[in-house]
């Protein structure tokens, strides 16, 4: 333990000071104003130091650590190896241009009050000053762009051009002193943002598709052992989505017969889910009733006593532009490492704009009032929202846990949390049965992940998938296709993550209460779950 710990802070001060990205997402803000560098120099350096960390690693015998101390020279041993693959073997910051999108790192200094206006701004101002060079870095080392990522960061990359204009001065109006500062950055950032627009265009403007987006098999299968960190094959991964498809089909179909009556076939499930798509918000309430199911589920939570809860604010609100394009909500907590008072983010996305409406009727048919519920407990409660809050609450000797968030912990809790809630009976017959669709969603999420990037899956054959076995809306499908081709391995972690959650969670101790297991559970930040089964003894 003497030669780890010290080693083992070393390494995350070398990761942080490495990726700008990496430390203001874990919340530590002495990098704030400067932009990851992904130039050819930037990346060799950064690969350098991985392998040199991962060699000096290797020299520390875990055995002789203490079991909190294994767990996490495992952990950050895994990610200095997952970092390098990335780097030397993905390399998708020579093919992906949303890897190269300033704006979410812009958002972070913009959206929460982490510290005075006049620090947050400086930050800003730096981060501003670097879009030009950084761009100018990603139209040098972008290669051969695969078309739907294209198309993906015009979208993205307007939005953070929008970003810049619409929330820069609404934080200076805090400090009008840094005006003379921070107002040239920002003309020169969105002046670089728009010159690397009309790139993005005149790449889909010549019609060449680029490379293909799937990774193929060899690839694919490296980086779902890196995502996962597992000992399970991409083959029983495969086997087990497919055997979980057929067992949760045909609850479905039991539990549609209980709602609507009549036989358990499938075409009582369209008949109970017809019904269902019926009660839904639209782009004015759909943020509202996020708020509404919310407070709902918290409520429900400490009535059944799932959870020990905890008093961190939540905020709300419509997805930011910037963000869309990849999947309709997500959780955006604040960093393990950060000390400031401030929210995390559930966002939602409306329907875009400028869908027809048949589309958005689809949209809204799959994201009803019941699904959205469901997916409140998610992303929320008892889901991501209060997993992450109490995840920032571990403290141990290294900071190696508030980098080393395991996908697979993090996804399979709030799918867990989905079947916990549903089983309690909240939102009744039509919740469990919104819960019961979006297991199959999770089961077909691993399949279409590993078929489109490992046996060419066509999209007619993933979207018969979806909307035959997965009884998704043709919208839910189209947008789950784009989302496995701009993605790799993500989708994976859902189904893997919950099969492994489920299997702790069953293994509760005599004695203990579904609460206190759970708590248990939660209370060693967000390791891979087979090191909180061993911090858990199971």
């Amino acid at each position: 333990m003497a030669e780890f710990v010290p080693l083992a802070e070393r390494i995350v001060d070398a990761l942080l000071e490495s990726d700008p990205a990496t430390a203001t997402y874990a919340g530590d803000h002495r990098f704030d104003d400067r932009l990851p560098d992904l130039s050819g120099s930037g990346v060799a350096g950064r690969v350098a130091m991985l392998r040199d960390a991962g060699d000096a690693l290797s020299g520390v015998d875990p055995d002789g650590l203490g079991p909190e101390d294994q767990v996490d020279h495992a952990i950050l041993s895994s990610l200095v190896e997952r970092g390098a693959f990335e780097l030397t073997d993905v390399r998708e910051h020579e093919w992906n241009p949303l890897e190269h999108n300033p704006g979410p790192l812009l958002h972070a200094l913009l959206s929460r009050p982490f510290a005075p206006a006049e620090e947050r701004l400086t930050s800003l101002a730096g981060r501003l000053a670097a879009i030009p060079d950084a761009l100018a870095t990603a139209r040098a080392v972008l290669r051969d762009v695969p078309r739907i990522h294209a198309e993906t960061a015009t979208g993205q990359f307007a939005g953070t051009a929008a970003l810049i204009r619409d929330e820069v001065p609404g934080l200076l109006a805090e400090e009008p002193a840094m005006e003379d500062v921070v107002r040239p950055a920002a003309d020169a950032a969105l002046a670089a943002l728009g010159e690397f627009d009309g790139w993005l265009r005149r790449l889909l403007e010549t019609g060449e598709p680029g490379r293909d987006p799937r990774l193929g098999r060899r690839l694919w299968e490296a980086r779902l052992w890196h995502t996962l960190d597992t000992e399970l094959s991409a083959a029983e991964v495969l086997s087990r989505a497919r055997a979980d498809l057929e067992r949760v089909g045909e609850e479905l179909r039991v539990a549609s017969a209980e709602l609507v009556g009549g036989p358990a076939t499938d075409e009582t499930v369209r008949r109970a889910l017809d019904t269902l798509a019926a009660d839904h918000p639209d782009n004015a309430s759909i943020v509202g009733l996020a708020k509404v199911t919310m407070d709902e589920a918290t409520a429900f939570v400490r009535e059944h006593d799932v959870v020990s809860l905890v008093d961190d604010p939540c905020v709300i609100e419509e997805m930011p532009e910037f963000a869309r394009g990849v999947a309709v909500a997500y959780c955006d907590p604040p960093g393990p490492l950060e000390t400031a008072d401030v929210p995390t983010f559930y966002c939602i996305a409306p329907a875009p704009s400028d869908w027809p409406a048949e589309r958005v009727r689809s949209f809204y048919r799959e994201y009803n009032n019941h699904l959205i519920r469901n997916l409140t407990v998610h992303e929320a409660m008892p889901g991501h929202f209060l997993q992450l809050a109490r995840s920032r609450r571990f403290r141990a000797a290294t900071r190696v846990r508030s980098l080393g968030l395991s996908g697979p912990f993090i996804e399979g809790w709030a799918v867990y949390a989905e079947d916990v809630m549903a089983g309690l009976g909240f939102g009744g017959v039509p919740v469990r049965m919104q819960r019961l669709k979006m297991r199959l969603r999770t089961s077909i999420n691993a399949i279409i992940d590993q078929l489109v990037h490992c046996e060419d899956l066509s999209e007619a054959d993933a979207m018969e998938l979806m909307t035959g076995r997965g009884f998704q809306e043709e919208g839910e499908a189209a947008g789950k296709w784009r989302r496995a081709l701009l993605t790799s391995t993500q989708l994976s972690t859902y189904f893997v993550g919950y099969t492994e959650v489920a299997a702790i969670a069953a293994a509760r101790p005599f004695g203990a209460t579904p609460r206190a297991w759970h708590d248990a559970m939660l209370a060693h930040g967000s390791p891979p779950p087979r090191h909180l089964r061993t911090l858990l003894g199971v």
